[in-house]
């Protein structure tokens, strides 16, 4: 691992992953990218829109923060000794809060980290594995992480942030640094850093999120760069396929028991 601006890239993670074949892909089977970095442009970009329309509709108290972040269960609660009625979450039919999480942010500290640590990180992966796979581990870590979030968060909180994804961009690239056996010291310092980070401010961090999306990094990764050379595609998507519905069954038994409760 080479130290960068922020974060660490990996060289030989690139030049294994990018190793182009006769139809121009990458060693991992995706279609090699012209610009490794674009797809992540389009994220940060898509992430601040979002952001810029939360500020001027209100900060915390815009509606479309209420309509975008992710709550597990709304309804009614006791508060105070009164009762008040909170903007309706998964359990009541906003399944899209799971995606759009991912995409809403209120801090500036906040969306600047993520979208600084989706810039350092996501070039890297997208070189190595082609932009179809890349987004596949993005945003199938970030799914995961809502899951988490759906069964270890409070059930009437409030989680915004691509931490999720980004933790997970974070397991594939040490997955796939560990199977072309480079130099995985300083990643390993760094997500160990970032973390210690998560816990040390547990009450202003979704740690739920950051293990979720972490793990599935991990799983991702190793389906993508550990599935055998021969029908390497067909593993994939065998893969990726198990993957999306060990989540999807865990969101819905998790909406079950809150739609019961």
């Amino acid at each position: 691992m080479r130290p960068a601006a922020v974060g660490f890239q990996c060289p030989s993670c690139v030049r294994e992953g990018s190793r182009q074949t006769r139809s121009g892909r990458t060693a991992y089977g995706g279609r090699r990218s012209d610009d490794p970095a674009l797809t992540s442009q389009v994220l940060i970009g898509i992430n601040v829109l979002v952001w810029l329309a939360i500020i001027v509709t209100g900060r915390d108290s815009s509606s479309l923060l209420r309509v975008l972040a992710l709550r597990p269960s709304g309804g009614t609660v006791p508060y105070g000794g009164q009762l008040f009625r909170l903007p309706n979450g998964v359990a009541e039919g906003s399944y899209w809060q799971l995606l759009t999480v991912m995409f809403t942010h209120v801090e500036v500290w906040h969306i600047g980290f993520n979208m600084v640590a989706l810039y350092a990180l996501g070039p890297t992966l997208e070189a190595a594995v082609g932009r179809a796979r890349f987004l596949a581990v993005y945003l199938g870590s970030g799914l995961a992480a809502s899951a988490t979030i759906l069964w270890l968060a409070p059930v009437h909180g409030l989680t915004v942030g691509a931490s999720g994804a980004i933790f997970g961009l974070m397991g594939a690239l040490l997955v796939l640094a560990v199977k072309v056996r480079g130099d995985v010291r300083g990643l390993l310092t760094w997500i160990g850093i970032n973390f210690v980070i998560t816990f040390v401010f547990v009450g202003q961090i979704s740690w739920q999120g950051h293990v979720g999306g972490f793990v599935a990094g991990v799983a991702l990764g190793a389906v993508l760069v550990y599935a055998p050379k021969q029908r390497r595609l067909a593993w994939q998507l065998l893969g990726l396929a198990a993957f999306a519905l060990v989540v999807l069954v865990a969101v819905l038994v998790r909406i079950a028991v809150l739609a019961g409760s």
